[in-house]
């Protein structure tokens, strides 16, 4: 006889849909990366590099902000050392998602060092937009691997195109960056005082984007996140006094 669970009602058609939600975002969200990585093998190519030497970059590195800022001082006549730079305070940014997924992560040091190379902007965010820790896990891990295997796979493809292919920003396709982190986004700006994060930090962006160098107004866009604290601060304070 078939073994049978005697689960809450409609808790297996929610566990279901939830991870094939999960899974079917994480490959949507993969394929639109891998599409960019194809961009930047065709330019870290065009900059200098060996089809070789783009491939281990992104396997290793792998995060396209710092990338593509690499490549762009490169292909500026700059050398190595200045090429770093940029790319290391870009990469800053996967450290405090690292610390905001803390609690998902698994607990032994090695584990975290294994896994701390899918700590990346897609895969927090589907993390974050979880409510059950089980279910971050899932989105993170789904969406990490997802992401690593596309971004590597459209890296060696535009790679070995080189030049012929061009430059996939012309046709629009970099757009699908942002509008799928911005949609992952969004179930944030439901938590107390994300709003006023979201909007100080475009503001703080909008405000040094004509003189700082490419890349800092990301950053300084993190100041966003301290008006955002004190208000959700005084929420809380709010409802608990209520």
């Amino acid at each position: 006889m078939a073994r049978t669970y005697n689960y809450p009602r409609g808790m297996p058609t929610t566990v279901e849909k939830t991870s094939s939600r999960t899974l079917s975002g994480a490959a949507g969200i993969g394929i639109a990366v891998g599409v960019y990585g194809v961009s930047f093998g065709v330019l870290a190519v065009a900059a200098g590099l060996s089809p070789a030497q783009a491939c281990v970059m992104s396997m290793l590195v792998f995060t396209g902000a710092s990338q593509f800022a690499f490549i762009g001082v490169l292909a500026g006549g700059g050398g190595a050392l200045a090429a770093i730079g940029p790319a290391v305070v870009l990469a800053l940014r996967n450290a405090a998602y690292g610390l905001s997924l803390l609690p998902i992560l698994p607990g032994r040091l090695r584990d975290r060092a294994i896994v701390a190379q899918l700590v990346i902007d897609e895969s927090t965010a589907m993390a974050r937009a979880q409510d059950d820790p089980r279910a971050a896990w899932r989105a993170f891990l789904a969406t990490g691997l997802s992401v690593w295997l596309c971004w590597n796979a459209g890296t060696l493809a535009g790679a070995l195109l080189g030049g012929g292919l061009g430059d996939p920003r012309s046709l629009g396709l970099d757009a699908m960056f942002p509008a799928a982190f911005l949609a992952l986004l969004a179930p944030q700006l439901r938590r107390p005082g994300a709003p006023v994060a979201a909007v100080a930090g475009a503001m703080i962006a909008v405000a040094v984007l004509p003189f700082a160098p490419a890349g800092v107004p990301v950053i300084a866009a993190l100041a966003g996140v301290v008006p955002g604290v004190l208000v959700a601060r005084r929420v809380e304070a709010g409802s608990g006094k209520a």
